[in-house]
C-alpha cells in the first residue's frame, strides 16, 4: 500500500485579515500564520518528510483560520472550542497527532503575544492558549 500524497489546500482561501475589538484596527493574518508555521516546523521537522511542502501550505492555511476564529472568539462572536473541536475531529480522523494541534496553538499564542502588542492582541493570545488547553483536556475528538 502506498501513502496518498497530501495535496495543497484548495477551495476558498482562508481569511487574510481580522478586525480587532474596536473594529477600527485589524491584523494581517498571513504574516502571523507564517511565523507560527516556521516555529512549528522547527519543533517538528519530521513533518517535512511526512507531508512535504503541502504540509506547510496547510499549516499556514489552518493557522489563518485559527487566528481569525481566535479574534472572533475574543470579540464574543464565535465559540472557539466548537471550532477547535471540529478541526481536531478532522485532523484526528486523518491520523494527525492532536497533541501537535495543541502545541501549534501554544506557539500561536506566543507569536501573537509578542507580535500584536495592543490589548486585543493579548486577548487573542489568551484565546489561543485556552484552545490549546481545551485540546489537551480531551483524549479524543472522534465520537
Amino acid at each position: 500500500m502506498t501513502a496518498r500524497r497530501l495535496e495543497p489546500p484548495g477551495g476558498d482561501p482562508p481569511p487574510t485579515r481580522a478586525w480587532l475589538g474596536d473594529g477600527d484596527s485589524s491584523i494581517e493574518l498571513l504574516p502571523l500564520a507564517r511565523k507560527i508555521c516556521r516555529r512549528y516546523r522547527q519543533e517538528f521537522p519530521d513533518e517535512v518528510e511526512r507531508y512535504g511542502d503541502a504540509g506547510n501550505d496547510w499549516c499556514i492555511h489552518d493557522n489563518q483560520y485559527l487566528l481569525y476564529w481566535g479574534v472572533e472568539a475574543a470579540c464574543g462572536h464565535l465559540d472557539m472550542n466548537r471550532e477547535i473541536a471540529w478541526l481536531a475531529r478532522v485532523l484526528e480522523a486523518r491520523g494527525f497527532p492532536i497533541d501537535r494541534l495543541a502545541r501549534n496553538l501554544d506557539i500561536g499564542a506566543e507569536v501573537v503575544g509578542f507580535q500584536v502588542t495592543e490589548a486585543p492582541g493579548q486577548q487573542l493570545a489568551a484565546v489561543l492558549a485556552g484552545a490549546a488547553a481545551f485540546v489537551r483536556s480531551r483524549d479524543t475528538f472522534i465520537d
